[in-house]
C-alpha cells in the first residue's frame, strides 16, 4: 500500500512538472512570435551588423586580417540572448579596432610631416591630402580607399596616415625626403 501511494505521488509529480515545462515552452513560443520580440531581433542584428562593418573598416584601414565573418542571416537565427551577446562582442571588437586605428605607428612623425606638406583636404593636383600623395602612391598603398572615396583629400586624416604607414613599412620615409629630414626622422 505504501509503495502504491509513493508511485502515484511520483507519477503525479512527473505529470505536474511536465505540464509546467510544456506551459513554459508555449510561453516561449508566444514570446518568439510577438512583435516586440521581432523588433528586438531586428534591432540587435542591425546593431551587430553596424559594429561588424565598422570593425572591418578599421581593420582594412590598418591592413590587418578581418575577424571571422558572420552573415546577417546567421545573426538573426540566434535566440535573442545569444544575439545580444554577439552584438556585445562586435561592439567590443569595434571599439578595440577604433582605438588601435587612431594610434598608428609614429603618429607624431606623421603629424610633423603633415605640418610641412599641406592641409588634409588639399585637392591640388598632382598631390592630394595632408601628406601630399600622388595618384600612383594612392593606387599602390590605398587603392581600395581611392576606389571607394576618391583621391586622398576625401579621406579622413587617420586613413591618410595609415596609407602612409603602409608605404613607410616598405619604403621608409623616402616619399617625403625633405620634410622627414626637417622633422628629424
Amino acid at each position: 500500500m505504501y509503495d502504491l501511494r509513493r508511485s502515484i505521488l511520483a507519477c503525479g509529480l512527473l505529470l505536474a512538472f511536465a505540464g509546467i515545462f510544456t506551459g513554459m515552452g508555449a510561453a516561449t513560443d508566444r514570446q518568439a512570435r510577438s512583435p516586440d520580440h521581432a523588433r528586438s531581433v531586428a534591432y540587435w542584428s542591425r546593431r551587430a551588423g553596424m559594429w561588424r562593418a565598422e570593425t572591418w573598416h578599421w581593420q582594412r584601414v590598418m591592413g590587418v586580417r578581418r575577424f571571422r565573418p558572420m552573415s546577417r542571416r546567421a545573426l538573426e537565427s540566434r535566440p535573442l540572448p545569444r544575439l545580444r551577446e554577439a552584438a556585445a562582442v562586435w561592439r567590443t571588437r569595434e571599439h578595440g579596432a577604433w582605438l588601435r586605428a587612431h594610434h598608428p605607428p609614429l603618429l607624431p612623425d606623421w603629424l610633423c610631416i603633415h605640418r610641412y606638406e599641406g592641409a588634409w583636404n588639399d585637392s591640388g593636383a598632382p598631390y592630394w591630402g595632408g601628406l601630399q600623395m600622388d595618384i600612383s602612391f594612392q593606387q599602390t598603398y590605398g587603392g581600395w580607399l581611392l576606389r571607394r572615396k576618391g583621391t586622398a583629400d576625401n579621406w579622413t586624416p587617420i586613413e591618410q596616415i595609415w596609407v602612409a604607414v603602409r608605404a613607410w613599412r616598405t619604403r621608409g620615409f623616402s616619399p617625403w625626403p625633405d620634410t622627414a629630414r626637417a622633422c628629424g626622422v
